[in-house]
């Protein structure tokens, strides 16, 4: 694992230092660079595989090619073997020279045999082009600039503001984006000089153009509506599928770990590990001692308990005002996701003791585990139902729910799927997951703001549910999620948090062959008669704890509501007060004024709301002030 950043064009060693000095969390182990006269790459190491000969930048054997390298390729013992019967000599035993190999043997095409978590750019000299890609979803990070003075790319954003052409303009659509979301989108950044290189994507940077191009993308629905499949038969394909993605990610010269919430896919993944692995096995929970529904960790102890692992347990309090500062700092842009915080703290914890740690990521999105889906399929039957019935139902609700700040906030829930009544998938789905629907936009923003937001940031979740797959519309809400919300909220978070504390996390249900599997399956399978993630518990039933299977899904989060309205009130009223909020010329402050009344009220919940404006309180303070006056563009 690595931080790497690199340039062609305007550049030089000392730059290049400098960018690399900005990445030293990602890599606290070794330092390397290569320059030429008109490009320059550069890495800072987290020693992960082979820690002797490792090293980077690596070149090719006659110098014509270095690498720089950020991930880890799970495969890469397999595809060493036919490489050298292809005559290439290995110096080494690592992953980075079987990608530099590979680039030799089969050009751009390499990565379609890649099968792991990766961005790496290989300069090659012979052509005088910068070749960079980015794994299928998006797990390592890659941003970038282009311009008339050259191109520069690196691991975070931080590292690319040390080049002096870099301005820190806002661009407008992609805060639009992060208000509905809570995250910008796939190719932009909230600065309108830095892009992202899309996931799933490669882009040679040739005599000052940059060409990019898309090498996979999930599964096509149209090819999915297909035979059935025993449930039995399924169970089996899921267990064999997860355990082989666990046992590939296993592969480690230091000890590894596994963040245990005590749900079903972090305890999945130890049950897989003992499945493969008789050593020893370290797992890591995170709780809150004045939250009991927010906290899993008994579940986890069961867990721990069966499979005999080296249990660390860290409990929470709310003392968000300590760790906050850092972790805006370590993402860059604003980032809403409230998780973050007991990721940050997992995080932290697990790095006293390990150097690579297994996460749950990405398993409620693979095998059906939010109550959302269930809200797919039920409204297909209340959308049905006469539309006065609809009215009367939404008004009762309206009238009588009261919001919880437990970790099912059920009075929400019903609110949001009573209004969806009358709209049609997937703009009802999008509706259950925005923090702010546009309406609410409209009250919220100023006019000189939303003048400069010129895309719709629905289109992405769109396009994704337009390929859904079973004659289902639950299937678009799986690919709605795993095209948007795990690449740019669940993975982001978890490289920014992990690598706050260099420590580096492997998500097994993002493994791009695991996710083709379960989307194979059709979504009545996953979630039968409305059992979030039955097949999957189904698959691993005889080896979990009874508890673990049925106990109600509880989720990654803090207690977010009830800590705006006692310890974390200050930093709210502080963050947004009137006059902060009026100087700023962002928001409305009589629309700020009122989500915080009744939030302290009690009469609506709206912490992730008020949440997602304080973090932009918090960046802009943090990345924008210091630079002096920004624009929106």
């Amino acid at each position: 694992m690595c931080g790497i950043a690199g340039y062609v064009g305007e550049g030089s060693g000392d730059l290049l230092a400098i960018m690399l000095a900005h990445l030293g969390h990602r890599g606290p182990d070794d330092v390397g660079v290569h320059v030429e006269r008109e490009a320059g790459i550069g890495m800072t190491r987290l020693a992960i595989i082979d820690l002797a000969t490792g090293r980077q930048p690596m070149a090719n054997d006659d110098g014509s090619l270095h690498i720089v390298f950020n991930g880890e390729i799970y495969n890469y013992r397999e595809l060493r073997p036919p490489l050298e019967a292809r005559g290439y000599r290995f110096r080494t035993r690592s992953d980075t020279e079987v990608i530099l190999r590979a680039y030799e043997e089969y050009g751009e095409a390499c990565v379609e045999r890649l099968r792991g978590m990766f961005a790496f750019a290989i300069w090659d000299g012979r052509r005088r082009a910068l070749f960079v890609a980015r794994d299928r979803l998006g797990k390592k990070p890659l941003f970038y600039r282009q311009g008339p003075r050259g191109f520069v790319f690196a691991s975070e954003i931080k590292a690319l503001f040390a080049h002096p052409a870099i301005g820190r303009g806002v661009d407008g659509s992609a805060f639009h984006a992060f208000l509905a979301y809570g995250y910008t989108p796939e190719a932009r950044s909230i600065y309108a000089e830095i892009a992202k290189l899309p996931p799933a994507h490669t882009a040679l940077y040739h005599e000052g153009a940059l060409t990019i191009r898309r090498y996979w993308q999930l599964p096509s629905g149209r090819a999915l509506n297909a035979t059935r499949i025993d449930p039995g038969e399924a169970a089996v394909q899921v267990r064999t599928a997860v355990r082989e993605a666990v046992r590939l990610r296993l592969e480690s010269d230091v000890p590894l770990g596994v963040f245990l919430s005590g749900g079903i896919d972090s305890s999945a993944i130890v049950a897989a590990m003992r499945d493969v692995t008789s050593g020893r096995i370290a797992t890591f929970s995170v709780g809150f001692g004045t939250a009991p529904s927010f906290d899993e960790r008994p579940y986890a102890r069961l867990v721990a308990q069966r499979f005999g692992t080296d249990h660390h347990e860290e409990v929470l309090e709310p003392v968000v005002t300590d760790i906050l500062p850092a972790i805006v700092r370590h993402f860059d842009e604003p980032f809403a996701d409230s998780s973050a915080i007991p990721t940050f703290a997992v995080a932290k914890a697990t790095a006293r003791h390990v150097k690579v740690a297994l996460s749950g990521i990405g398993g409620d999105e693979a095998f059906g585990g939010y109550p959302r889906y269930l809200g797919v399929r039920l409204a297909q039957g209340y959308a049905r139902l006469p539309r006065p019935l609809r009215a009367m139902a939404e008004r009762v609700v309206g009238a009588v729910a009261r919001d919880s700040d437990s970790s099912r906030n059920l009075a929400d829930w019903a609110r949001r799927f009573t209004r969806a009544g009358d709209v049609p998938m997937p703009a009802s789905y999008l509706g259950w997951t925005r923090f702010f629907s546009e309406a609410a936009l409209a009250r919220l923003v100023t006019p000189g703001l939303a003048e400069f937001w010129k895309d719709d940031p629905d289109e992405p979740a769109r396009a994704a549910f337009a390929d859904h797959g079973h004659r289902d519309p639950v299937d678009g809400a799986f690919r709605i999620d795993l095209a948007t919300y795990v690449p740019h909220d669940l993975l982001v978070m978890a490289d920014r948090m992990s690598m706050a504390h260099s420590l580096e996390l492997r998500a097994p249900f993002c493994d791009h062959v695991l996710l083709e599997t379960s989307l194979g399956f059709p979504p009545a399978l996953k979630i039968p008669r409305g059992r979030l993630k039955g097949l999957l518990k189904r698959a691993f039933a005889d080896v979990l704890p009874r508890e673990v299977l049925t106990h109600r899904k509880q989720g990654f989060m803090i207690p977010l509501g009830r800590w705006l309205r006692t310890d974390l009130r200050p930093l709210m009223e502080e963050l947004l007060s009137p006059d902060r909020v009026r100087r700023r010329g962002l928001f409305a402050v009589a629309e700020v004024e009122a989500l915080k009344h009744e939030h302290l009220s009690g009469a609506r919940g709206h912490a992730d709301r008020l949440w997602a404006l304080m973090m932009t309180e918090a960046w802009m303070r943090d990345r924008l002030d210091a630079g002096g006056v920004w624009s929106v563009r």
